[in-house]
């Protein structure tokens, strides 16, 4: 399935760094959320784009929207990803890729996501979608943009 702005996204369900699974269509039920994709921990580029998210997280706050990283990385790595970098959202392990596959999220032969950030309204349809390998702060800046717009 192509996703599209206004398509409805995908449902899954992963282990979080809250330790509990998060089900997108429970956990986050009737809210507004940004999930990004990211390749891995603790790399230059995903640390910057989640330092950003943490910079700025207060303007999600604002406009009560939850923000959720998502990557192959395990749980384990991620929470010590999220404590060495104070990172105030949640980070979802997705150890098979499936979930980064339903997203357009899955870079080719390798078990690894892509860098793709989006926006999903309160009934979880897709608001907004960023995608760049290689400008990770800019993904914060295009949301942040978009939810603005649309406010």
């Amino acid at each position: 399935m192509a996703l599209t702005l206004r398509s409805k996204a995908p449902d899954f369900t992963l282990n979080s760094t809250s330790g509990e699974p998060f089900t997108l269509s429970k956990s986050a039920e009737g809210k507004p959320l940004i999930l990004y994709f990211y390749p891995k921990d603790f790399t230059p580029g995903c640390t910057r784009q989640a330092c950003s998210f943490r910079d700025h997280f207060d303007i999600f706050r604002d406009f009560e929207i939850d923000v959720y990283g998502i990557s192959t990385d395990t749980v384990r790595q991620h929470l010590e990803f999220k404590e060495k970098h104070a990172l105030p959202f949640d980070l979802l392990a997705d150890l098979d890729g499936k979930v980064s596959k339903m997203y357009d999220a899955r870079m080719p032969f390798v078990n690894v996501s892509k860098r793709i950030t989006y926006l999903l309204d309160s009934d979880h349809r897709i608001a907004a979608v960023y995608s760049n390998l290689f400008g990770a702060e800019q993904h914060i800046k295009n949301m942040i943009n978009e939810i603005r717009e649309k406010s």
